[in-house]
């Protein structure tokens, strides 16, 4: 972008790590999360270099692809039951050394999990690693006041992550095409120094494409997000705080009522907006065909939920034979701030479809 855009996205930018907590910062906007998380873990790679990246088993699978492309060893850690990284197992692999980066996930994509960055933060007493927290989905939630007291104390803690990726794409109301990688601190411009004939400056103040692997990056996605931050500001108890407020309500709600509804097996309580549940069945392998055919028939009532593959025991399967390690689960995500007024009529199409698919009390 030009003159105009660059303030823009330094702007926004600087909006978003005050919400994050920090007064300085090195961030600036990329064309999504994949290649914001990529710049990240670049870094951590440039300051611990053959060391490995450890993510949760649930962490979104490009951080795997994204070591492999930066030459870095990999490593998953199991998941508890609700989804969040095991950290008696993270603290027996940080024992047995090697570890330069570990990925705090600040809501997983598939349930929607937020890792206890507090207590991986405490780790840090013991042992020598950096924190990339991998809040692409759920950083806005820094502005949600009514989270469950765990999610709460994990995200007071982001402020002492080395680095931080949100997505103004998802929750952010920007379309496909923004993502944010942060820094705590400004001195990692040094690991983007370059030398070529043809770059030049008209200012000594490092450029935005100075510390960006993208360089060169279209202006309008920093022009939009500023617009946006500049209407909804990015406040606790604004009108975009209160949206967020609002979709995770009717993700607690709707999750009470799968809850009650003897039709259905569920995960835990959602942490931000997300909930995934499964039919009840004999065995696993036709809970799974089940919710199948109840996404066909949502679809056909025009809701349009999602399906995520779920290790068993994420999910409450209490009595059910479990003749596979996997459970196939519906999803949906409630992130909308018209969600909350559209529980009824949500609940009402699923509760056709569901005895449409012949599922039993």
């Amino acid at each position: 972008g030009g003159r105009a855009s660059s303030a823009m996205e330094k702007e926004a930018v600087a909006a978003i790590a005050r919400m994050i907590g920090w007064d300085t910062h090195l961030g600036h906007l990329c064309s999504g999360g994949t290649m914001a998380n990529l710049e990240a873990l670049w870094v951590a790679g440039q300051l611990h270099p053959g060391k490995t990246v450890v993510a949760s088993t649930q962490a979104h699978y490009t951080h795997q692809r994204i070591a492999g492309v930066l030459g870095l060893p990999f490593e998953t850690i199991p998941c508890d039951r609700a989804g969040r990284i095991d950290t008696a197992a993270l603290s027996r692999r940080l024992a047995a050394g090697g570890v330069g980066t570990i990925v705090a996930t600040m809501g997983t994509t598939a349930t929607g999990a937020v890792d206890p960055l507090d207590a991986i933060v405490e780790l840090r007493s013991r042992y020598d690693f950096r924190i990339h927290a991998d809040a692409a989905y759920g950083g806005y939630f820094l502005l949600v006041k009514d989270l469950d007291a765990q999610t709460r104390r994990a995200f007071d803690r982001i402020a002492e992550a080395a680095s931080v990726v949100i997505d103004p794409h998802k929750h952010g109301l920007q379309p496909y095409g923004c993502g944010c990688v942060l820094f705590r601190d400004p001195s990692m411009g040094r690991l983007y120094s370059h030398d070529s004939p043809y770059t030049y400056f008209t200012s000594t103040e490092m450029h935005l494409g100075e510390i960006s692997l993208e360089c060169s990056r279209p202006g309008a996605a920093a022009v939009a997000l500023w617009a946006t931050q500049r209407l909804f500001p990015l406040v606790c108890d604004g009108e975009f705080a209160r949206g967020l407020t609002n979709g995770r309500a009717a993700a607690l709600e709707l999750y009470e009522r799968l809850r009650k509804d003897g039709r259905f097996v569920i995960g835990s309580a959602p942490e931000l907006d997300i909930i995934v549940w499964a039919p009840r069945a004999k065995r696993i392998s036709e809970a799974s065909a089940l919710s199948q055919r109840i996404f066909d028939e949502a679809a056909r009532r025009h809701l349009h939920l999602a399906l995520a593959t779920l290790p068993v025991h994420l999910i409450d399967v209490e009595d059910m034979q479990r003749d596979q390690d996997t459970i196939f689960c519906l999803r949906s995500v409630l992130m909308k701030p018209e969600h909350r007024a559209w529980v009824d009529r949500i609940w009402s199409i699923l509760d056709d479809a569901t005895t449409a698919a012949a599922v039993k009390r």
